[in-house]
């Protein structure tokens, strides 16, 4: 398990979440669309994982709406996964957006993502739902998770 701490995403880490974006997405989120988040977007909250050298590890968005947090995307460099990095995101995640009102999270997974699933399971997260062909580059199908109360 690697030692990291959860924190808010600043614009001097976005060049290391488009990188991280990059590796782990068939398409990826442009460097514009996550400093749009950071800079436009009042109803998003996102953080980043970083070790104690300050490199960024992973991240993880959400959109606020209404009492409801819909996680946008979650992601963990390669060479850090299975080492709870993704873990210790939602937890964060969680504890950041309690005093916003967020009372459930949802999000949508691949279906062939059994490592990421399994993870949301463990999470408290259920399926709840099937979005057909939701994603756009090879028509997979998403499952749409549900937790809460939170």
């Amino acid at each position: 398990m690697v030692d990291v701490r959860i924190l808010p995403m600043t614009l001097e880490d976005v060049e290391s979440v488009v990188e991280i974006e990059e590796s782990s997405f068939p398409v990826p989120w442009s460097k514009n669309s996550f400093i749009y988040e950071l800079l436009e977007n009042e109803r998003a909250v996102y953080l980043v994982a970083k070790d104690v050298m300050e490199r960024v590890l992973g991240y993880v968005g959400l959109w606020v709406v209404f009492e409801e947090g819909h996680i946008t995307n979650l992601a963990v460099h390669p060479l850090y996964r299975r080492q709870g990095v993704a873990r210790a995101l939602l937890e964060g995640l969680i504890e950041a957006v309690r005093p916003l009102g967020i009372q459930h999270l949802t999000l949508e997974v691949r279906a062939s993502n059994r490592p990421a699933q399994q993870l949301y399971e463990k999470m408290g997260f259920v399926q709840v739902g099937i979005r057909r062909k939701y994603y756009l580059d090879n028509n997979e199908d998403a499952f749409i998770m549900w937790k809460g109360p939170i």
